[in-house]
């Protein structure tokens, strides 16, 4: 027996070994021990819940044979069902086809078909617009919607829902809106976009002539053509901008402001457009409408609305494209800035009437052919009376051809002596006279009602004369009211002239009927000469309240400066080291004196606010 108990310890699995587990050797045995060591007594009988839950998870072969027995019962069945279906009354099978396919040909395909969109509250739908007889609907943003090419039948039964989806928000018209047909969903996707993206000018043939050529927001013109295209006025494309509607004094009054001196205060504004093609050689404020008129040999006409503070800043309003014309000179004709002259070196210049619209080629003079080969130097009189050309210059002198602004007829001739021909001319304050700079040096101021020169006089240590400016005020007419003259020459020096005294000199020779030519000195004195600069000025310009001038030069990177006035001392604290210019080309100042723009070689338009 102990034998046979010593064998019953071996597990029945166990064929690696014959000796007992370790675990087994250190039970203790005492004398209470009256379990049996067989195979049966060591695992535990199931109960009836354990033997319920293994047959419900994985069943026994009785049910499975069971439910094998029950589907191929099934089978049989059906097997049997088709075959007597066969075997039956083959012409009454027949004829229900016939009738079913009979009344489903009677069926619209709307009611074939349906979108199940779940239950939806019918008191909560916006009703789409009735269609008019002629199938054509009217649109806010276009005149005329053509009528659909194709309409879907599912329009009608679709539901959207506006408010429950955040990206469909915006097509509501009141808060309480929510759920639309499919209809009225589209019609008001297309509004939506066509706020955002109008229709373009070339697409809407009724706006523009036959004989225009216009191109996207781009309005393109041959030169060569005789009769000039009639693009959009400017009324037109200020339409429903509130922005750009003009800001009257009364409304928006400015406070009047001190600049100081040495020290400035200016922030820099964000760029007006993106780089253009080419640099930019000529700018030009509105004297009304926050606008900016830029160009360059490119031959494109770009204005901009001025909108520093607008969500996108200082948006392109429109451009022109002029071909065979690299524009050399463009500017708002004062003082309505109704109407741009354009020119480049070409024998004829254009003019854009921004009330109609109407551009307008003006060919040159036809007997005064050799005298103005090219139209690209000119400037307008700030009464707006006149235009000044200046002419081909001669050995030893040059001449300016006057025209009338409004009928391009020639007035009359300015003739100057000095060697080497006109460097510059600026216009008197009243439009009634001009001062001429020669390259030597020489100024003549012209009285145009005169038609002579009244006096001459040397710019003092010239070399090599490039540009004149006026600006400031005398309260006098003599000389056309002009306080400042600046003068600069390729030597980087600017020489400041006060004319205050020769206009009270000038007084008192009218009065007691002395000799004008003395009233003028011959050799001057400046009252400031500037050395800031180092290179050939190319630049002058005067604020309109005549507080400040700036001075710039194209041949340097940089190279502009801001000079106080009446101390016409230059400030010291702006542009800084890192002020970005470029080498600037053209240099502009709005006519509310705050804004300044500057242009470079590069394209781009720099727009800076002068605080105080």
């Amino acid at each position: 027996m102990a034998r046979a108990k010593q064998k019953s310890k071996k597990a029945p699995g166990d064929v690696f070994s014959e000796d007992p587990t370790p675990s087994a050797k250190a039970l203790p045995k005492t004398e209470d021990d009256t379990y049996e060591e067989s195979d049966e007594e060591s695992q535990p009988e199931k109960d009836e819940t354990e033997e319920k839950l293994e047959k419900l998870v994985f069943g026994d072969d009785d049910e499975f044979q069971k439910g094998l027995k029950t589907y191929s019962e099934q089978l049989l069945r059906r097997d049997s069902e088709d075959i007597e279906m066969d075997d039956g009354d083959e012409s009454a099978e027949e004829e229900r086809a016939d009738g079913d396919e009979k009344n489903i040909e009677d069926v619209d395909d709307a009611d074939l078909f349906f979108l199940d969109s779940g239950t939806v509250d019918t008191d909560a739908v916006v009703p789409a617009p009735e269609t008019p007889p002629d199938e054509k609907a009217v649109d806010e943003f276009n005149d005329v919607v053509q009528p659909a090419v194709w309409e879907d039948s599912d329009d009608e039964r679709l539901v959207v829902s506006l408010a429950s989806n955040p990206r469909l928000r915006k097509l509501r018209d009141v808060e309480s809106d929510d759920l639309v047909t499919g209809k009225e969903y589209i019609r008001r996707l297309r509004r939506q976009y066509l706020r955002l993206h109008p229709t373009p000018a070339w697409a809407l043939p009724q706006q523009n002539g036959d004989d225009s050529d216009v191109d996207s927001d781009v309005n393109a013109m041959d030169s060569s053509d005789d009769e000039a295209p009639t693009v959009r006025p400017l009324a037109k494309l200020l339409q429903g901008a509130g922005d750009l509607i003009r800001e009257d004094a009364e409304s928006n009054p400015s406070r009047p402001r001190k600049l100081r001196q040495e020290v400035i205060s200016v922030r820099r504004l964000r760029d007006v457009g993106g780089k253009q093609p080419s640099s930019i050689d000529s700018l030009s404020f509105h004297p009304h409408y926050p606008l900016l008129l830029s160009s360059g040999p490119a031959k494109t006409l770009w204005l901009h609305h001025i909108s520093p503070n607008a969500p996108s800043p200082n948006p392109l309003v429109t451009s022109l494209h002029i071909r065979k014309t690299p524009v050399h000179t463009s500017v708002f004709a004062p003082p309505t800035g109704n109407k741009i002259f354009v020119s480049g070196r070409r024998r004829y210049f254009h003019t854009w009437d921004l009330d109609s619209g109407r551009i307008e080629k003006i060919n040159a003079l036809a007997d005064r052919k050799e005298e103005q080969k090219s139209m690209e130097r000119f400037k307008l009189s700030p009464c707006g009376r006149y235009m000044g050309l200046v002419g081909t210059a001669k050995k030893g002198g040059g001449l300016i051809n006057v025209l009338d602004a409004s009928t391009a007829q020639w007035i009359t001739q300015v003739r100057v002596d000095g060697q080497g021909g006109v460097a510059d001319f600026a216009w008197w304050r009243d439009g009634n006279g001009m001062c001429v700079a020669s390259k030597n040096g020489e100024i003549s101021e012209y009285d145009l009602r005169e038609r002579r020169v009244v006096a001459r006089w040397h710019d003092a240590g010239a070399v090599g004369t490039t540009v004149v400016a006026l600006g400031g005020s005398t309260d006098r007419p003599q000389l056309g009211g002009d306080r400042w003259i600046a003068i600069g020459s390729s030597s980087g020096i600017v020489n400041i002239y006060d004319r205050r005294p020769w206009a009270v000199a000038l007084a008192e020779a009218d009065r007691t009927g002395k000799s004008r030519s003395d009233a003028i000195p011959a050799r001057p004195s400046p009252v400031r000469a500037l050395d800031q600069l180092t290179t050939a000025i190319g630049h002058l310009q005067f604020s309109k309240d005549g507080q400040f001038m700036v001075m710039a030069s194209r041949w340097k990177r940089d190279a502009l400066r801001l000079v106080h006035l009446p101390s016409c001392t230059v400030y010291r604290n702006w542009p800084t080291q890192s002020t970005n210019l470029g080498r600037v080309s053209s240099v502009a100042i709005s006519p509310e004196s705050n804004m300044l723009a500057v242009a470079n070689e590069n394209g781009h338009i720099r727009l800076f606010e002068i605080l105080g």
